[in-house]
């Protein structure tokens, strides 16, 4: 048996599938209550390779493309897994490898960082072999070192699919709320790093208004919310307030919106006390982003898993798979911004 206790420190590797949503927060579940840290990691293996050797003609004729595929997506991975440690407070880390072989890189990592448990996910194929263990996890497990809990070895269920997109969701959210307070932390001393800083928290603020407010939350109450209402009774009042929630946040953002005006507009005067009131501002916000997913995730979901039927999940999966292809398309935007927020951040020290 796993003596859980002693492990204080756990690296889980990550890539862009349902499996590692569902990783995620089963990682996160077991760090919370050992005190745990938690570090992420993603491998990038090399991009020519991955694309037959035509990755720096797609560099030089479509960058942002080529930004998304080898920087931003990977970079929202690993912000997406920090912001669900940090909704339960569990310390973490996160790092961007780029490597041959994934499993060597996992094992470095590992050490390197001195974690004392792997946390990973293998990915089912067809042989009988590779259902049990994947090449990557096989050869974790042959040259770690160090125990390697693993966490799933199949394609998650229509429920489990559809909670890990709702999750998945919340996580970009809240991964673009953690790149603001990023941003307004950072030193801005000169007035290019005021517009750099403004540009970059209206381009995130967008991706809020246009996803999470004018689609997220009412594909939430048309599919989850529904079924829900026809299975019980239970929940009613949560819903309700979760669906008053949803409307109060709009005057939330709109308030961002304009304490972000005022702060782009500030004189070098009055530089530091715009970008003072703009954090209170968006600590508010996050404050009732953190509460909201709390009640979803922690009253909500659980009741969608004990109350609605196959049939139910598999009417709300099939509007969900029908809208992925805006759900990735507004995924790619943030994913682009996420990356020019790590480097205009690194860039001020």
């Amino acid at each position: 048996m796993l003596e859980t206790t002693v492990y204080k420190h756990l690296l889980v590797p990550i890539d862009d599938t349902n499996l590692s949503i569902d990783l995620i927060g089963q990682a996160v579940a077991l760090a919370h209550p050992l005190k745990a840290r938690i570090d992420f990691v993603h491998v990038q293996t090399d991009p020519a390779r991955s694309l037959g050797g035509d990755a720096e003609l797609l560099r030089l004729t479509a960058p942002d493309v080529y930004a998304y595929t080898y920087q931003g997506r990977a970079r929202t991975l690993l912000a997406k897994a920090e912001a669900a440690a940090r909704a339960l407070g569990v310390p973490c880390g996160s790092s961007l490898v780029s490597a041959d072989q994934a499993a060597s890189a996992i094992v470095e990592a590992a050490h390197r960082l001195a974690c004392d448990l792997i946390v990973m996910a293998s990915h089912a194929h067809r042989s009988k072999l590779s259902r049990v263990f994947s090449s990557d996890t096989l050869a974790v497990l042959s040259n770690a070192g160090l125990p390697v809990l693993i966490t799933t070895t199949h394609e998650p269920a229509l429920a489990a699919r559809v909670i890990g997109v709702i999750r998945d969701e919340h996580r970009a959210m809240a991964a673009a709320i953690h790149a603001w307070l990023a941003l307004l932390d950072a030193p801005v001393v000169s007035a290019a790093d005021q517009a750099e800083v403004a540009d970059l928290m209206r381009a995130t603020l967008h991706y809020v208004q246009d996803f999470p407010v004018k689609v997220h939350h009412p594909k939430e109450e048309a599919q989850l919310f529904r079924h829900l209402r026809a299975r019980t009774s239970q929940v009613d009042a949560e819903l309700d307030e979760l669906e008053r929630q949803h409307g109060r946040e709009a005057q939330l953002i709109a308030s961002v919106s304009a304490h972000l005006d005022n702060y782009a507009a500030a004189d070098a005067a009055h530089r530091n006390s715009a970008a003072a009131a703009l954090r209170a501002e968006v600590e508010r916000y996050a404050g009732f982003v953190w509460e909201h997913m709390g009640r979803e995730e922690g009253v909500v979901l659980p009741a969608a898993q004990r109350c609605l039927t196959d049939t139910d999940w598999a009417e709300i999966d099939a509007v969900y798979a029908a809208g992925e292809a805006l759900a990735r398309q507004a995924d790619t935007r943030l994913s682009l911004v996420l990356a020019r927020v790590s480097r205009q951040v690194a860039s001020r020290g």
